[in-house]
């Protein structure tokens, strides 16, 4: 007879039930989720710095700052989609759903402790990023959660000490990290290589 433990449900690990995904569908999807978002990235920021500017003609200026900044986070579910549907993810709504939560969640927050846009938006895309990337392993969240971070981090930097020049290299960032932590992941996984045996010298 059955028990009650016997009848829990098993949990999915990420992937499961679908084929590897090779790396170069991966960089493609990192690679075009990349230039979506770069519009995105540039247009929120043209926003919120207009909005936050103290000129005399910030008032009128106001309604283009709206525009840009909407523009900008109407781009953002679609940099989502493309990460989840051409990672084939396995319920890719779903992905991209956690993915918007996330982006807000820690993007907010960041933004304020940082004060500075660029690192906030770097947080919260990464964040959103590593739900929205099809994940091959279970525990892979936690390098990838570790790159985003330090992305984040590189940002905080970047802008402190180059200025306006952080903007060109900064939407690079999330991403790509988030790929880079997979290999890094793939590759500790990857058991080593037996070095072969001697052969064995005829005697003489």
């Amino acid at each position: 007879m059955a028990t009650t433990s016997d009848r829990r449900p098993i949990r999915s690990e990420p992937g499961a039930g679908a084929d590897p995904l090779p790396p170069q569908r991966k960089w493609r999807a990192i690679t075009l989720a990349t230039l979506l978002l770069v519009p995105a990235f540039w247009a929120m920021l043209a926003g919120l710095v207009s909005l936050a500017s103290d000129d005399g003609d910030a008032a009128a200026d106001a309604p283009q700052a709206g525009a840009a900044l909407a523009f900008g986070l109407s781009l953002i579910p679609f940099v989502f989609v493309v990460l989840a549907f051409l990672s084939e993810q396995i319920r890719p709504p779903t992905a991209v759903l956690k993915a918007m939560g996330l982006c807000l969640v820690v993007g907010i927050p960041v933004s304020a402790l940082a004060a500075d846009a660029v690192t906030g938006i770097v947080a919260g895309v990464g964040a959103g990023g590593i739900v929205a990337l099809r994940a091959e392993t279970p525990e892979g969240w936690k390098a990838r959660a570790v790159a985003v971070a330090m992305a984040a981090a590189y940002s905080f930097v970047l802008v402190r000490m180059v200025g306006a020049a952080a903007l060109l290299p900064a939407p690079v960032f999330p991403f790509t990290g988030i790929g880079v932590a997979d290999h890094f992941v793939e590759w500790r996984r990857t058991p080593p290589r037996p070095e072969p045996r001697p052969e064995p010298q005829p005697e003489p």
